[in-house]
């Protein structure tokens, strides 16, 4: 938890919160899964966290999101997560979105794009839909050459 977290301006405090996805990303780059990490925060506190482990776990579906939503949810004992922030050092795919919008998720922040397969605002745009019955607030860019170096990283070393 931060000291303060009202006495931080929202840009510095999205990045603080940022450093601390990245090293979760590092976290997973270390057990040889693609290096994403998540944040969940409430009132200025870590709820929630996770990192890519879908090798790790034998689960197509152990993105780093869902790892920190889950997380959040076991904390909370509630899946539904509406006053909270979700920070992802990648932009979110389809299913993380989805996931996302399930659990009310009040505000995302990312970091690099995903050119490929990113769903916020690479590719599909879903945030920007009008048929969910929830709007999820959200800022992408956020430390993303630091977030994109990691991942340029691991790729270079695994072509390698």
């Amino acid at each position: 938890m931060m000291d303060d977290p009202s006495s931080i301006d929202s840009d510095n405090l999205d990045e603080a919160f940022m450093r601390q996805a990245l090293v979760l990303a590092d976290t997973a780059a270390a057990q040889d899964e693609v290096p994403v990490g998540a944040l969940v925060v409430l009132d200025g506190e870590v709820i929630g966290r996770g990192f890519n482990s879908p090798i790790l776990d034998n689960d197509a579906s152990a993105h780093a999101e869902i790892n920190a939503l889950r997380d959040a949810g076991n904390k909370l004992s509630n899946y539904r997560l509406p006053e909270c922030t979700l920070y992802v050092t990648l932009e979110p795919c389809t299913m993380c979105i989805g996931a996302m919008i399930h659990a009310r998720i009040g505000r995302l922040v990312f970091g690099a794009k995903e050119p490929r397969a990113g769903a916020v605002e690479s590719q599909l745009l879903l945030l920007d839909q009008d048929f969910f019955n929830h709007r999820i607030e959200w800022c992408g860019g956020v430390l993303a050459n630091e977030s994109s170096d990691k991942l340029k990283q691991f790729f270079k070393a695994k072509r390698k």
